[in-house]
């Protein structure tokens, strides 16, 4: 299959003065199209930092990273700020939806920054809001939602640009058991469709729910889960 995701020794190295920390240790890691990967690890293992890179937030210190055959790790600011906001859809642990404007104008958000007309906007976050169940809370704002809703709220607004990657951190993490399985099981069905799916957790039982899982420990990558 092809990848949409290539990491090859990664290495990310943070400098405070005379202190260095090496955050990751040489990661090479693929991820298919259409996979649903799940990594995980400790606090402090390098899961936040490899997030990070994964999702354009930050470039690695040695090593290459290519997103659909393009190598993100030399490209300008502004290029990888395009790359944010069109080929990755970001799910989080906090939400980060705006208290003032209502679900759809969450949602839209990232089409109005990549320029689109506000007819298809309007179009596309309510279509977006449908398919992950929201389609009667259009205009509500995040404090009239439950926890579950905000996060697929969220997943809506990571749906919304038709991204190469949905990259989820600590989705479930805010979450009651009942708001867990319905996101879990939206992402499931997001998956089942061809989405491509990167899971970031500290939690065992949510990893396995992934395709494939990876755990990162000290900045190193190991295939599966280990206690």
């Amino acid at each position: 299959m092809t990848a949409i995701v290539e990491l090859a020794d990664v290495h990310k190295t943070y400098r405070t003065g005379s202190i260095t920390f090496e955050a990751l240790r040489g990661i090479t890691l693929s991820v298919a199209e259409g996979e649903y990967l799940a990594i995980t690890g400790p606090s402090g293992s390098g899961k936040s930092t490899l997030m990070n890179v994964l999702g354009c937030l930050d470039i690695p210190t040695e090593g290459r990273y290519f997103l659909g055959g393009e190598d993100v790790s030399t490209m300008t600011e502004k290029d990888l700020a395009l790359v944010r906001n069109k080929r990755i859809g970001f799910v989080f642990q906090q939400f980060n939806l705006l208290a003032s404007m209502t679900a759809q104008r969450n949602v839209e958000l990232p089409l109005m920054y990549a320029g689109v007309h506000a007819t298809e906007r309007h179009t596309l976050a309510r279509e977006a809001l449908e398919r992950v169940g929201l389609g009667e809370r259009t205009h509500h704002k995040p404090g009239e939602l439950s926890g579950g809703q905000q996060q697929r709220a969220c997943i809506a607004r990571a749906l919304v640009t038709n991204p190469d990657i949905i990259l989820a951190d600590e989705p479930t993490g805010n979450l009651d058991s009942v708001s867990t399985h319905e996101v879990l099981r939206l992402l499931h069905e997001l998956h089942d469709q061809g989405r491509t799916i990167v899971l970031i957790t500290h939690e065992h039982a949510v990893a396995l729910e992934a395709q494939r899982q990876v755990q990162i420990y000290d900045g190193l990558l190991t295939e599966g889960l280990h206690v």
